[in-house]
C-alpha cells in the first residue's frame, strides 16, 4: 500500500529503485546536510521506509553519514558519478550545440528524438526565443505514430515488425487530425519512405507543426531524429520544407558524432 503523502510526484508509485533515484535527486538538489527528520518531512515518505532507504544508500557508497551521526551528506562514489557525467559529456554537449546554431539559423523550437518502446522519446531540445511556443522538455515521450519522429523511426521497420507493436500500441485518437487507421497510417509511412522526411500536422496537439528528418546510419536503421516544432500559425508546410536542408544539415553533423562516439541502435 503506498503511504506517501508527499506532493512530489517522484514517489508515487514505481519500483523501490526508482524511490531510491528519486530520493538521490531530491538530496542532489540541496547544498546542506540532510537528515532523516527532514527528509520524512519533506517527502511524506513513512520514518521507517526512509530509515530504510538512507541505510541503502549508505550501504551502497553514494551517502555518508556525518560525525554527529544524524546528518548525511553526499558520498564519494555519488560524487564521482557527478564528476564522470559532467567530464564525459562531450558527445552531448556538441549535439547540443549542434541544435542550438539549427534553432538560431531557423528560428523554431528544435529537438533530438529516439525511439523507446512505441514513444519517441526527446533526447535534447532548444527552444525559440519567439514568445509563441510549445513548451516541451527533454524526457518527453510522443505515440510514435502521431510523431514526425516516430514515423520516419516506423519506416524504417520490416512491415511485420511494424504490425506487432501497432497492435501492441493502439492508435489513440488526440486532435482531429490523428490517424488512428491501421491502413491509412501504411499509406502515410509509403510516402515517408519515399520523401525522406515527415510531418506532425496537428496530429500531437493542435496548433503544433512539426517536420523531421533521420541522422544517418552507415551500421543499420538510425535510432536518432532531428525535427521542428512551430505554432500552424507562424510556419506552414511550404516554409516547414524551407527548413529541410538546415535540419538535413544538422542530422548529418549528429550522425558523424554519433559515428564516432555512440553508434546509433538497430531497432530490436
Amino acid at each position: 500500500m503506498n503511504m506517501i503523502k508527499s506532493g512530489d510526484n517522484r514517489f508515487e508509485g514505481g519500483t523501490p529503485t526508482q524511490r531510491l533515484l528519486a530520493l538521490l535527486e531530491v538530496i542532489s538538489e540541496k547544498d546542506q546536510f540532510v537528515t532523516l527528520q527532514g527528509l520524512v518531512e519533506e517527502t511524506g515518505i513513512p520514518k521507517p521506509t526512509m530509515h530504510r532507504m538512507l541505510h541503502q544508500l549508505e550501504d551502497s557508497g553514494m551517502l555518508q553519514r556525518e560525525a554527529d551521526g544524524r546528518h548525511y551528506s553526499r558520498a564519494m562514489r555519488l560524487r564521482r558519478l557527478a564528476e564522470n557525467l559532467l567530464l564525459n559529456d562531450t558527445i552531448g554537449g556538441v549535439r547540443h550545440a549542434i541544435l542550438r546554431s539549427l534553432v538560431e539559423e531557423i528560428g523554431e523550437s528544435c529537438n533530438i528524438t529516439a525511439m523507446s518502446g512505441a514513444e519517441v522519446l526527446y533526447l535534447d531540445r532548444v527552444e525559440t526565443p519567439a514568445p509563441l511556443r510549445f513548451y516541451l522538455h527533454p524526457g518527453s515521450r510522443v505515440p510514435v505514430h502521431c510523431s514526425a519522429s516516430g514515423k520516419l523511426f516506423l519506416a524504417q521497420m520490416a512491415p511485420a515488425q511494424r504490425r506487432r507493436l501497432l497492435t501492441d500500441a493502439p492508435l489513440k485518437r488526440f486532435t482531429h487530425n490523428t490517424i488512428t487507421d491501421h491502413q491509412a497510417l501504411e499509406v502515410e509511412i509509403e510516402t515517408v519512405k519515399q520523401q525522406g522526411y515527415a510531418f506532425d500536422d496537428e496530429e500531437f496537439l493542435p496548433g503544433l507543426f512539426c517536420i523531421a528528418v533521420l541522422a544517418s546510419n552507415p551500421h543499420g536503421v538510425s535510432n536518432i531524429g532531428v525535427a521542428m516544432q512551430a505554432p500552424i500559425m507562424r510556419v506552414n508546410r511550404e516554409q516547414a520544407l524551407s527548413f529541410l536542408p538546415a535540419l538535413k544539415r544538422a542530422a548529418d553533423a549528429i550522425a558523424t558524432i554519433c559515428q564516432d562516439g555512440v553508434p546509433s541502435h538497430s531497432h530490436t
